[in-house]
């Protein structure tokens, strides 16, 4: 069995991984094989400072890659004391650990890059349903966990060889779901995560003027309702930075028709004023934890 650990390796998001059909075929394949071993000859997998874990099948389990797309799956190794904390992912016939799976080893992949690969849609599924929806969020709303679609237009920013952050935008045009007709009459900031250990760096503020600069053509842009009190105070240091997007920025219910918007500086400035029934931390206290999914 293959454990990608050592130190100035390649990572996963700088490998040739192949086919995805090819992959899901050698996991489900790798799967079986496990399935069948003997509890005397299971491998064990290791990562330096934490106890070796047995490889059987009650810790490890299939995961959608993508929304509305269950045929394309991850195969996760959990902890067996905790099922909701993932150690590693499968793929290429290696398990490689979780912390690996968001780094890089390309000098030149830093700053915010779209996701345009296989690799880099594995990259934003750890940071989305992994990192956020099981080890950093909340279980109050399952929606929060749902991988994206495969389609999904997001960008990651690379920081020091790791992936920190991302957001996701719904395109003016594309579909609001499956279900309906109905399309988007604007680009629409989706959702926004920013790691833990990262956030209360400026980074949510960054992210949110790249994708106004990603739209300079645009008279307004959409950030997904409801928005979060973290999200709020982001916006309000945003807007008070950048003035010139006063105007252009709006909180928008899908399909974000004029009905369904709310301009963000005016809600900001109601609800600073005296008689304003939610108050807004001070911009310092900034901590981008998650900007929620449109339904």
């Amino acid at each position: 069995m293959c454990f990608i650990l050592t130190a100035g390796c390649l990572y996963l998001v700088d490998t040739v991984v192949g086919d995805p059909e090819a992959l899901q075929a050698d996991a489900e394949a790798y799967y079986e094989k496990l399935l069948k071993q003997s509890s005397s000859t299971r491998d064990v997998f290791s990562i330096p400072g934490r106890e070796k874990v047995k490889l059987e099948d009650s810790c490890v389990c299939f995961v959608p890659l993508y929304r509305n797309n269950p045929t394309c799956k991850m195969l996760l190794l959990t902890d067996p004391q905790d099922k909701e904390t993932v150690l590693a992912l499968y793929l290429n016939q290696c398990w490689w650990p979780l912390e690996d799976v968001v780094k890089t080893a390309d000098p030149s992949r830093d700053g915010l890059i779209s996701v345009q690969t296989f690799r880099e849609r594995i990259v934003l599924f750890v940071l989305n349903y992994i990192i956020f929806g099981m080890l950093e969020g909340s279980s109050a709303n399952d929606a929060f966990f749902l991988p994206h679609s495969a389609t999904e237009c997001a960008k990651i920013l690379w920081r020091n060889g790791e992936a920190v952050a991302f957001y996701s935008v719904k395109m003016k045009g594309s579909l609001c779901d499956g279900t309906t007709s109905q399309c988007y009459l604007l680009p629409v900031l989706d959702t926004i995560f920013v790691q833990r250990k990262y956030r209360r760096g400026g980074l949510g503020m960054k992210m949110l003027h790249d994708f106004c600069q990603s739209f300079k053509a645009e008279d307004a842009l959409g950030i997904s309702c409801p928005i979060s009190a973290a999200m709020y105070q982001v916006c309000q240091k945003f807007l008070q930075t950048y003035p010139e997007e006063q105007k252009r920025l709006w909180e928008v219910e899908a399909p974000g028709d004029w009905s369904q918007r709310v301009n963000i500086w005016l809600k900001i400035q109601m609800e600073s004023s005296p008689s304003g029934t939610i108050h807004l931390i001070s911009p310092e206290d900034e901590e981008v934890s998650y900007g929620e999914y449109s339904n």
